[in-house]
């Protein structure tokens, strides 16, 4: 791993996708885009600072989508950073639109998936994208249903040479299984955080293959998480609930890889140091108490 000068390894040092390396604390670029992921930011170019900080620190995974303002992030990442470092990888996803009311539809037809695909390449400055995450279910989470027709499109375009690796976002454990009964996948993003585990099962089971668990909403996202073992933990080690919250996810598994979010430098490098907390066996064992459920999605 390279870290630009970074005297320091970030935390939970690196994991695997597929032939990709990448540090296990990452960057997820949502929070770049103007307000409800629409539109430009306010402050611009503290946008593309936040993002050229991130590949100072190290980062090498930075996680993007092309529904986020829309095309918005996407454009930021490639001023900011574009030519890319060699050790640097973008993954992004496909299969939800924004509509004019800010709305997430489904786009997982096959024309859908295709322009969504050639859209990345074009706003990103690639001619083949690393990791395409394939985004199933809705805002309110993942739904059953195959996946095949969707997934088997993505097949198709990685056989192009038009992608380097694929994954799946919003995913119950049958889609998991379905998806790779077609193709290898190197990657799954879902919920998951010290309150909300219904993944708990599926993040070992991916562990054992090799594949990385990745973790949206690790303080519970538009309904941030309220905890008092956790506010405890925080106080006792003098630090931030999501310093915590972090640390625990990067503790939890070898393979769960952090996209945290922000747009402040500031808050960035706040996040890299919190998310390297060290956390007692006491201290384990009081946020194992609020865990909701140890049931596997579905």
């Amino acid at each position: 791993m390279s870290t630009n000068g970074h005297a320091v390894p970030l935390p939970g040092g690196t994991w695997s996708l597929g032939d990709l390396t990448v540090t296990r604390f990452g960057y997820g670029v949502m929070q770049l885009a103007g307000p409800g992921v629409m539109g430009p930011p306010a402050d611009r170019d503290g946008a593309l600072a936040v993002l050229r900080k991130a590949v100072d620190l190290g980062i090498t995974h930075i996680d993007t989508s092309g529904a986020y303002g829309p095309r918005v992030t996407n454009e930021l990442i490639r001023e900011a950073l574009h030519p890319y470092p060699e050790s640097l990888h973008i993954v992004t996803k496909v299969g939800a639109r924004r509509d004019e009311q800010g709305g997430w539809p489904t786009a997982r037809r096959p024309a859908d998936l295709r322009r969504a695909v050639h859209e990345n390449l074009e706003t990103l400055g690639l001619e083949r994208l690393d990791v395409v995450n394939l985004r199933l279910g809705d805002a309110q989470g993942p739904k059953p249903g195959s996946l095949a027709e969707a997934f088997g499109t993505l097949v198709e375009l990685r056989q192009q040479g038009l992608i380097r690796h694929l994954g799946l976002s919003n995913a119950t454990t049958e889609q998991v299984a379905e998806a790779q009964t077609i193709a290898p996948i190197v990657c799954v993003q879902n919920m998951y955080n010290l309150a909300h585990r219904h993944d708990d099962r599926l993040v070992d089971e991916l562990a054992g293959k090799g594949i990385a668990y990745v973790p949206f909403f690790p303080l519970g996202g538009f309904s941030p998480l309220q905890s008092s073992a956790l506010s405890a933990v925080a106080s006792r080690l003098d630090t931030t609930p999501m310093s915590v919250a972090l640390a625990w996810l990067l503790r939890r598994s070898p393979n769960i890889l952090l996209i945290p979010g922000t747009s402040s430098v500031a808050h960035l490098a706040e996040n890299v140091a919190g998310a390297g907390t060290r956390l007692s066996g006491d201290d384990l064992a009081d946020l194992d108490k609020i865990a909701t459920s140890r049931n596997p999605t579905g």
